[in-house]
């Protein structure tokens, strides 16, 4: 018998559809990251992530890929741009997918924020989560 993360199951895509996935099963975590990296990969003031072990998710479409700093593959579609994964050496067998590719992202709020000591000062969200200097969650 499964249990209920198990039956879980988030979908998302891309802008233009090329890329699909399925996520199944319950997320590691779901954070909202603030460090530079990020913000110049998805040109806003923060990026959120769904983490996931690499085993959970399914793509179907081709995703290129960007090393944008040693060890760290930042995927998207070629399409139209859009920013699907990040994965990184020092996070083995994990995949973080970004919130906003979710079909239903409503479904998968955040925990708290990561790289809080890079944050922009003039953003302010009273969401009450916990907030790291770094990575940790």
């Amino acid at each position: 018998m499964k249990d209920e993360n198990e039956a879980l199951e988030h979908r998302g895509r891309c802008l233009c559809g090329d890329i699909t996935f399925v996520a199944r099963g319950a997320p590691i975590w779901v954070v909202h990251c603030h460090c530079r990296s990020c913000r110049l990969n998805t040109g806003s003031a923060m990026a959120t992530f769904v983490g996931y072990r690499t085993e959970q998710v399914v793509f179907a479409g081709d995703r290129s890929s960007f090393a944008s700093s040693p060890g760290v593959r930042r995927c998207f579609c070629a399409r139209c741009g859009t920013p699907v994964s990040f994965e990184a050496e020092r996070y083995p067998g994990e995949i973080h997918l970004y919130i906003g590719a979710f079909d239903d992202p409503e479904s998968l709020p955040a925990r708290g924020h990561v790289h809080y000591d890079e944050h922009i000062h003039w953003l302010e969200i009273a969401d009450g989560l916990p907030r790291k200097p770094g990575f940790g969650t």
